[in-house]
Protein backbone atom coordinates (compact mmCIF):
# COMPACT_ATOMS: atom_id res chain seq x y z
CA UNK A 1 0.00 0.00 0.00
CA UNK A 2 1.75 3.22 -1.18
CA UNK A 3 1.23 6.67 0.78
CA UNK A 4 -1.76 7.99 -0.70
CA UNK A 5 -3.67 4.66 -0.66
CA UNK A 6 -2.75 4.78 3.20
CA UNK A 7 -4.35 8.44 3.59
CA UNK A 8 -7.80 6.95 1.99
CA UNK A 9 -10.31 8.50 0.40
CA UNK A 10 -9.77 12.32 1.75
CA UNK A 11 -6.05 12.11 -0.04
CA UNK A 12 -4.35 15.53 -0.01
CA UNK A 13 -2.74 14.89 -3.91
CA UNK A 14 -6.87 14.12 -5.00
CA UNK A 15 -7.56 17.42 -3.34
CA UNK A 16 -4.68 19.69 -4.88
CA UNK A 17 -3.00 17.97 -7.41
CA UNK A 18 -5.83 19.45 -10.48
CA UNK A 19 -4.96 22.72 -8.37
CA UNK A 20 -0.91 22.44 -8.23
CA UNK A 21 0.95 24.44 -10.99
CA UNK A 22 3.88 23.17 -13.36
CA UNK A 23 6.40 24.66 -11.64
CA UNK A 24 10.06 24.06 -13.10
CA UNK A 25 13.03 24.97 -11.32
CA UNK A 26 16.30 25.04 -13.75
CA UNK A 27 19.75 24.80 -12.28
CA UNK A 28 23.15 25.41 -13.36
CA UNK A 29 27.07 25.68 -12.05
CA UNK A 30 28.93 27.97 -12.89
CA UNK A 31 32.66 27.07 -13.61
CA UNK A 32 33.74 28.57 -10.35
CA UNK A 33 31.24 26.83 -8.20
CA UNK A 34 28.65 29.32 -7.64
CA UNK A 35 25.00 27.75 -8.23
CA UNK A 36 21.97 29.29 -10.16
CA UNK A 37 18.57 28.39 -10.00
CA UNK A 38 15.12 29.48 -11.60
CA UNK A 39 11.86 29.90 -11.96
CA UNK A 40 10.38 31.19 -15.06
CA UNK A 41 6.70 33.15 -14.64
CA UNK A 42 5.25 35.87 -16.33
CA UNK A 43 4.87 38.80 -13.94
CA UNK A 44 6.19 42.24 -14.07
CA UNK A 45 8.09 42.19 -11.19
CA UNK A 46 10.95 39.90 -10.69
CA UNK A 47 12.80 38.79 -7.67
CA UNK A 48 16.93 37.88 -7.75
CA UNK A 49 18.46 36.68 -4.70
CA UNK A 50 22.09 35.86 -3.32
CA UNK A 51 22.55 34.01 -0.98
CA UNK A 52 25.58 32.36 1.22
CA UNK A 53 26.18 29.72 3.46
CA UNK A 54 27.54 31.82 6.47
CA UNK A 55 26.31 33.46 9.35
CA UNK A 56 26.48 33.68 13.22
CA UNK A 57 27.62 30.01 13.70
CA UNK A 58 30.81 30.27 11.84
CA UNK A 59 31.95 33.33 13.69
CA UNK A 60 34.87 32.74 16.09
CA UNK A 61 35.01 33.68 19.71
CA UNK A 62 36.27 36.28 18.84
CA UNK A 63 34.00 37.56 16.13
CA UNK A 64 30.66 37.90 17.89
CA UNK A 65 28.13 39.97 15.42
CA UNK A 66 30.19 39.94 12.50
CA UNK A 67 28.18 37.96 9.98
CA UNK A 68 25.37 40.40 10.46
CA UNK A 69 27.66 43.76 10.46
CA UNK A 70 28.84 42.61 6.99
CA UNK A 71 25.37 42.13 5.88
CA UNK A 72 25.07 46.02 6.73
CA UNK A 73 28.48 47.09 5.44
CA UNK A 74 28.08 45.82 1.86
CA UNK A 75 25.67 48.39 1.34
CA UNK A 76 28.07 51.26 1.99
CA UNK A 77 30.23 51.51 -0.99
CA UNK A 78 32.55 49.85 -3.59
CA UNK A 79 35.56 50.39 -5.45
CA UNK A 80 33.33 51.86 -8.57
CA UNK A 81 30.31 53.59 -6.18
CA UNK A 82 29.35 55.33 -3.21
CA UNK A 83 27.57 54.81 -0.43
CA UNK A 84 24.48 56.63 -2.25
CA UNK A 85 25.01 55.18 -5.51
CA UNK A 86 24.60 51.48 -3.56
CA UNK A 87 21.55 52.60 -2.43
CA UNK A 88 19.94 54.05 -5.54
CA UNK A 89 20.91 51.93 -8.64
CA UNK A 90 18.80 49.76 -7.80
CA UNK A 91 15.71 52.00 -5.71
CA UNK A 92 15.74 54.92 -8.36
CA UNK A 93 13.97 52.45 -10.41
CA UNK A 94 11.19 51.33 -7.78
CA UNK A 95 13.18 48.06 -6.42
CA UNK A 96 13.07 46.98 -2.63
CA UNK A 97 16.60 45.86 -1.59
CA UNK A 98 17.34 44.24 1.71
CA UNK A 99 19.24 41.74 3.21
CA UNK A 100 19.19 39.54 6.20
CA UNK A 101 21.47 37.32 8.67
CA UNK A 102 20.51 33.91 10.19
CA UNK A 103 22.38 31.45 12.72
CA UNK A 104 23.70 29.85 9.04
CA UNK A 105 23.35 31.89 5.95
CA UNK A 106 23.28 35.91 4.89
CA UNK A 107 21.23 36.70 2.09
CA UNK A 108 20.80 39.76 0.13
CA UNK A 109 17.59 40.80 -2.02
CA UNK A 110 15.75 42.39 -4.24
CA UNK A 111 12.37 42.65 -6.23
CA UNK A 112 11.92 45.11 -8.79
CA UNK A 113 10.61 45.24 -12.37
CA UNK A 114 11.51 42.03 -14.76
CA UNK A 115 13.72 45.17 -17.41
CA UNK A 116 16.32 45.55 -14.46
CA UNK A 117 18.01 41.93 -13.99
CA UNK A 118 20.92 43.46 -15.58
CA UNK A 119 20.92 45.83 -12.97
CA UNK A 120 20.23 43.75 -10.06
CA UNK A 121 23.26 41.49 -11.16
CA UNK A 122 25.36 44.65 -11.78
CA UNK A 123 24.96 46.04 -8.31
CA UNK A 124 25.14 42.19 -6.26
CA UNK A 125 28.06 41.34 -7.95
CA UNK A 126 29.98 44.43 -7.26
CA UNK A 127 28.77 44.48 -3.46
CA UNK A 128 29.96 41.08 -2.49
CA UNK A 129 32.78 41.28 -4.41
CA UNK A 130 34.22 45.11 -4.24
CA UNK A 131 32.94 46.76 -0.95
CA UNK A 132 35.62 48.86 0.06
CA UNK A 133 34.29 49.12 3.68
CA UNK A 134 35.21 52.27 5.10
CA UNK A 135 36.71 52.74 8.27
CA UNK A 136 34.65 55.92 8.86
CA UNK A 137 31.57 54.35 7.56
CA UNK A 138 32.48 51.44 10.03
CA UNK A 139 32.48 53.52 12.87
CA UNK A 140 29.25 55.26 12.16
CA UNK A 141 27.74 51.78 11.11
CA UNK A 142 28.41 50.35 14.92
CA UNK A 143 26.16 53.04 17.05
CA UNK A 144 23.73 51.70 13.89
CA UNK A 145 23.80 48.74 14.93
CA UNK A 146 24.20 48.94 18.92
CA UNK A 147 20.62 50.94 18.38
CA UNK A 148 19.00 47.96 16.69
CA UNK A 149 20.55 45.95 19.46
CA UNK A 150 19.24 48.14 22.16
CA UNK A 151 15.77 48.55 20.30
CA UNK A 152 15.63 44.35 20.35
CA UNK A 153 16.18 44.98 24.36
CA UNK A 154 13.43 46.91 24.24
CA UNK A 155 11.16 43.91 22.78
CA UNK A 156 10.96 40.73 25.09
CA UNK A 157 8.83 38.79 23.01
CA UNK A 158 12.05 38.94 20.58
CA UNK A 159 14.74 38.54 22.69
CA UNK A 160 13.81 35.70 24.45
CA UNK A 161 14.03 33.64 21.61
CA UNK A 162 17.84 34.87 21.44
CA UNK A 163 18.31 33.93 24.84
CA UNK A 164 16.71 30.56 24.67
CA UNK A 165 18.63 29.68 21.70
CA UNK A 166 21.80 30.42 23.79
CA UNK A 167 20.10 28.70 26.37
CA UNK A 168 19.64 25.55 24.49
CA UNK A 169 23.24 25.20 22.80
CA UNK A 170 25.40 26.41 25.63
CA UNK A 171 28.63 27.41 24.96
CA UNK A 172 28.05 26.71 21.34
CA UNK A 173 28.37 28.94 18.13
CA UNK A 174 24.40 28.21 17.47
CA UNK A 175 23.84 30.14 20.85
CA UNK A 176 25.25 33.29 19.76
CA UNK A 177 23.13 35.81 19.39
CA UNK A 178 23.07 36.75 15.79
CA UNK A 179 23.30 41.07 16.78
CA UNK A 180 25.99 39.79 19.57
CA UNK A 181 26.35 42.79 22.75
CA UNK A 182 27.33 46.56 21.99
CA UNK A 183 30.56 45.71 23.83
CA UNK A 184 31.77 42.59 20.88
CA UNK A 185 30.46 45.43 18.24
CA UNK A 186 32.76 48.48 19.15
CA UNK A 187 35.56 45.65 18.30
CA UNK A 188 34.81 44.98 15.28
CA UNK A 189 37.31 46.14 12.63
CA UNK A 190 37.98 46.32 8.65
CA UNK A 191 40.78 43.69 9.10
CA UNK A 192 38.25 41.46 10.85
CA UNK A 193 35.28 42.23 8.23
CA UNK A 194 38.25 41.47 5.14
CA UNK A 195 39.66 38.17 6.95
CA UNK A 196 35.59 36.24 8.22
CA UNK A 197 34.99 37.38 4.26
CA UNK A 198 38.01 35.54 2.73
CA UNK A 199 37.55 33.24 4.67
CA UNK A 200 34.33 32.26 4.85
CA UNK A 201 32.27 33.66 1.70
CA UNK A 202 33.67 30.81 -0.56
CA UNK A 203 32.40 30.04 -4.04
CA UNK A 204 30.81 26.90 -3.63
CA UNK A 205 28.71 27.92 -0.78
CA UNK A 206 26.91 30.65 -2.76
CA UNK A 207 23.18 30.51 -4.80
CA UNK A 208 21.73 32.81 -6.92
CA UNK A 209 18.33 32.60 -7.11
CA UNK A 210 15.69 34.07 -9.53
CA UNK A 211 12.24 34.00 -10.10
CA UNK A 212 10.75 36.02 -12.98
CA UNK A 213 10.06 36.22 -16.53
CA UNK A 214 13.63 36.46 -17.81
CA UNK A 215 14.19 32.56 -20.19
CA UNK A 216 16.84 30.81 -18.09
CA UNK A 217 19.99 31.02 -21.07
CA UNK A 218 19.82 34.91 -20.48
CA UNK A 219 19.95 34.22 -16.62
CA UNK A 220 23.37 32.06 -16.98
CA UNK A 221 24.93 34.82 -19.36
CA UNK A 222 24.01 37.53 -17.08
CA UNK A 223 24.94 35.32 -13.88
CA UNK A 224 28.41 34.38 -15.95
CA UNK A 225 28.66 38.10 -16.73
CA UNK A 226 29.06 39.16 -13.20
CA UNK A 227 29.97 36.55 -11.01
CA UNK A 228 31.67 34.46 -13.18
CA UNK A 229 35.09 36.16 -13.18
CA UNK A 230 34.99 35.47 -9.31
CA UNK A 231 38.03 33.17 -8.47
CA UNK A 232 37.15 29.97 -7.43
CA UNK A 233 36.99 29.81 -3.99
CA UNK A 234 35.84 26.34 -1.75
CA UNK A 235 35.28 25.99 1.85
CA UNK A 236 37.79 24.23 3.74
CA UNK A 237 36.63 24.77 7.06
CA UNK A 238 33.86 22.52 8.61
CA UNK A 239 31.00 23.63 11.12
CA UNK A 240 31.38 22.54 14.67
CA UNK A 241 28.70 19.87 15.84
CA UNK A 242 26.35 20.42 18.28
CA UNK A 243 26.62 18.08 21.38
CA UNK A 244 25.90 17.44 24.63
CA UNK A 245 22.66 19.29 25.43
CA UNK A 246 21.59 19.36 28.90
CA UNK A 247 17.84 20.63 29.94
CA UNK A 248 17.72 24.08 32.04
CA UNK A 249 15.22 26.26 34.21
CA UNK A 250 15.50 30.27 34.21
CA UNK A 251 13.67 32.57 35.36
CA UNK A 252 14.94 36.14 34.43
CA UNK A 253 13.02 39.09 36.51
CA UNK A 254 11.53 41.84 34.12
CA UNK A 255 9.60 44.67 34.44
CA UNK A 256 6.34 44.36 32.00
CA UNK A 257 2.84 44.09 31.63
CA UNK A 258 3.15 40.22 30.61
CA UNK A 259 4.80 37.07 31.46
CA UNK A 260 6.96 35.45 28.44
CA UNK A 261 7.80 32.27 28.48
CA UNK A 262 9.77 29.74 25.89
CA UNK A 263 9.53 25.84 26.41
CA UNK A 264 11.38 23.43 23.91
CA UNK A 265 14.42 21.61 23.30
CA UNK A 266 16.95 20.62 20.19
CA UNK A 267 15.15 19.31 17.15
CA UNK A 268 15.79 17.23 13.91
CA UNK A 269 18.60 18.61 11.47
CA UNK A 270 17.10 19.93 7.79
CA UNK A 271 18.62 16.40 6.85
CA UNK A 272 16.64 14.45 8.82
CA UNK A 273 13.64 12.56 7.31
CA UNK A 274 11.48 13.12 10.21
CA UNK A 275 11.88 16.81 9.50
CA UNK A 276 8.43 17.23 7.86
CA UNK A 277 6.79 14.86 10.92
CA UNK A 278 7.69 17.66 13.76
CA UNK A 279 6.92 20.33 10.88
CA UNK A 280 3.22 19.01 10.77
CA UNK A 281 3.62 18.13 14.55
CA UNK A 282 4.33 21.90 15.28
CA UNK A 283 1.63 22.79 13.40
CA UNK A 284 -0.85 21.16 14.70
CA UNK A 285 0.48 22.21 18.06
CA UNK A 286 1.19 26.05 17.87
CA UNK A 287 0.62 26.98 13.91
CA UNK A 288 -0.31 30.10 12.79
CA UNK A 289 -4.03 28.88 12.15
CA UNK A 290 -6.23 30.17 15.42
CA UNK A 291 -7.54 26.90 15.93
CA UNK A 292 -4.25 25.67 16.93
CA UNK A 293 -4.48 22.97 20.02
CA UNK A 294 -2.92 25.46 22.12
CA UNK A 295 -4.24 28.65 20.90
CA UNK A 296 -7.74 26.66 21.42
CA UNK A 297 -6.68 25.92 25.11
CA UNK A 298 -5.09 28.96 25.85
CA UNK A 299 -6.91 32.02 24.26
CA UNK A 300 -10.10 30.92 23.05
CA UNK A 301 -11.21 28.50 26.61
CA UNK A 302 -9.01 30.01 28.88
CA UNK A 303 -8.63 33.66 27.71
CA UNK A 304 -5.08 34.17 29.55
CA UNK A 305 -2.91 34.36 26.23
CA UNK A 306 -2.84 36.37 23.55
CA UNK A 307 -0.33 35.26 21.77
CA UNK A 308 1.02 31.37 21.41
CA UNK A 309 2.76 29.96 19.38
CA UNK A 310 4.71 27.08 18.33
CA UNK A 311 8.09 26.96 16.07
CA UNK A 312 10.63 24.37 14.63
CA UNK A 313 13.90 25.57 12.67
CA UNK A 314 16.12 23.06 11.20
CA UNK A 315 20.11 23.65 11.02
CA UNK A 316 22.56 21.76 9.33
CA UNK A 317 22.90 19.47 12.27
CA UNK A 318 20.21 20.03 14.61
CA UNK A 319 17.50 21.91 14.93
CA UNK A 320 15.56 23.87 17.59
CA UNK A 321 11.97 23.10 18.65
CA UNK A 322 9.74 25.99 20.65
CA UNK A 323 6.77 26.79 22.32
CA UNK A 324 5.86 30.79 23.37
CA UNK A 325 3.91 31.95 25.72
CA UNK A 326 2.54 35.43 26.04
CA UNK A 327 0.57 35.50 29.02
CA UNK A 328 -1.03 38.03 31.67
CA UNK A 329 1.12 38.10 34.77
CA UNK A 330 -0.29 35.89 37.45
CA UNK A 331 -1.20 33.87 34.81
CA UNK A 332 2.07 31.23 34.80
CA UNK A 333 0.94 28.55 36.82
CA UNK A 334 -2.13 27.71 34.87
CA UNK A 335 -0.59 28.16 31.52
CA UNK A 336 1.62 25.82 32.43
CA UNK A 337 -0.36 23.25 33.10
CA UNK A 338 -2.54 23.84 30.48
CA UNK A 339 0.86 23.13 28.09
CA UNK A 340 1.45 20.44 29.62
CA UNK A 341 -2.34 18.68 29.35
CA UNK A 342 -1.98 19.23 25.53
CA UNK A 343 1.67 17.79 25.44
CA UNK A 344 0.38 14.75 26.96
CA UNK A 345 -2.54 14.39 24.74
CA UNK A 346 -0.03 14.71 21.75
CA UNK A 347 2.37 12.10 23.00
CA UNK A 348 -0.53 9.60 24.70
CA UNK A 349 -2.96 9.55 22.40
CA UNK A 350 -2.94 8.53 18.64
CA UNK A 351 -4.73 10.77 16.29
CA UNK A 352 -7.45 9.46 14.19
CA UNK A 353 -7.51 9.01 10.56
CA UNK A 354 -9.91 12.10 10.00
CA UNK A 355 -7.81 14.05 12.62
CA UNK A 356 -4.88 13.72 10.75
CA UNK A 357 -6.06 14.02 7.30
CA UNK A 358 -7.65 17.31 9.11
CA UNK A 359 -4.33 18.57 10.45
CA UNK A 360 -2.42 17.40 7.10
CA UNK A 361 -5.11 19.46 4.81
CA UNK A 362 -4.65 22.33 6.63
CA UNK A 363 -0.51 22.37 6.65
CA UNK A 364 -0.89 21.59 3.04
CA UNK A 365 -3.17 24.21 2.76
CA UNK A 366 -0.66 26.83 4.45
CA UNK A 367 2.21 25.63 2.40
CA UNK A 368 0.07 26.40 -1.12
CA UNK A 369 -0.40 29.73 0.19
CA UNK A 370 3.47 30.31 0.88
CA UNK A 371 3.70 29.78 -2.84
CA UNK A 372 1.82 32.18 -4.09
CA UNK A 373 5.05 35.08 -2.93
CA UNK A 374 7.46 34.67 -5.45
CA UNK A 375 9.56 36.76 -3.37
CA UNK A 376 9.40 33.54 -0.56
CA UNK A 377 9.63 30.97 -3.11
CA UNK A 378 13.11 32.71 -4.34
CA UNK A 379 14.42 32.84 -0.56
CA UNK A 380 13.30 29.65 -0.02
CA UNK A 381 15.29 27.88 -3.37
CA UNK A 382 18.15 29.44 -2.64
CA UNK A 383 18.36 27.88 0.93
CA UNK A 384 16.72 24.87 -0.55
CA UNK A 385 19.86 24.41 -2.88
CA UNK A 386 22.43 25.17 -0.26
CA UNK A 387 20.78 22.67 1.86
CA UNK A 388 19.79 20.04 -0.55
CA UNK A 389 21.34 21.04 -4.39
CA UNK A 390 17.57 20.94 -5.42
CA UNK A 391 14.37 22.08 -4.55
CA UNK A 392 10.80 20.16 -4.05
CA UNK A 393 8.15 20.97 -6.28
CA UNK A 394 4.94 21.70 -3.99
CA UNK A 395 3.59 18.55 -5.20
CA UNK A 396 6.77 16.23 -3.88
CA UNK A 397 6.43 18.60 -0.42
CA UNK A 398 2.27 17.68 -0.59
CA UNK A 399 3.42 13.71 -1.13
CA UNK A 400 5.92 14.31 1.63
CA UNK A 401 2.89 15.56 4.21
CA UNK A 402 0.28 12.49 2.93
CA UNK A 403 3.20 10.05 3.50
CA UNK A 404 3.25 10.62 7.27
CA UNK A 405 1.83 8.24 9.72
CA UNK A 406 -0.45 8.32 12.60
CA UNK A 407 2.37 6.14 14.43
CA UNK A 408 5.46 8.64 13.07
CA UNK A 409 3.53 10.98 14.67
CA UNK A 410 2.88 9.88 17.83
CA UNK A 411 7.25 8.60 17.69
CA UNK A 412 8.09 12.14 17.14
CA UNK A 413 5.49 13.60 19.72
CA UNK A 414 7.21 11.41 22.63
CA UNK A 415 10.85 12.15 21.64
CA UNK A 416 10.38 15.95 21.20
CA UNK A 417 7.91 16.72 24.10
CA UNK A 418 9.60 14.32 26.40
CA UNK A 419 9.79 16.50 29.80
CA UNK A 420 12.99 15.65 30.68
CA UNK A 421 14.45 16.98 27.36
CA UNK A 422 12.54 20.43 27.52
CA UNK A 423 14.35 23.30 28.85
CA UNK A 424 12.53 26.32 29.96
CA UNK A 425 13.06 30.49 29.72
CA UNK A 426 10.69 32.82 31.25
CA UNK A 427 10.77 36.69 31.88
CA UNK A 428 8.52 37.51 34.64
CA UNK A 429 8.29 40.73 36.77
CA UNK A 430 6.83 38.52 39.64
CA UNK A 431 9.19 36.20 41.77
CA UNK A 432 8.78 32.83 40.40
Amino acid sequence: MNALQRVGGNDLFRTFAPLIPKMVYQFHTLPNGIRLVHRQVGNVVAHLAVMINTGTRDEEPNEGGLAHFIEHMIFKGTQKRKLYHVLGYLENVGADLNAYTTKEETCIHASFPVQHYKRAFDLFSDIITNSTFPVKEIEKEKDVVIDEINGYKDSPSELIFDEFEEMLFKQHPLGKPILATPAIVKKINRKKIIDFISKHYNTDQIVISSVGNISFAKLVNLAQQYFGNIPANMRKSQRIPFVNYKPEQKVVKKSGFQTHCILGSPAYSYVDNRRTTLALLSNILGGPAMNSRLSMALREKSGISYNVEANYTPYGDTGSFMIYLGIDNGSLDKALSIVTKELQKLKKVKLGSMQINMAKQQFAGQLAISFESNLNDALSMAKSVLAYNTVDTLEILINRINAITCDELLAVSNEILDEERISRLVYSNKKI
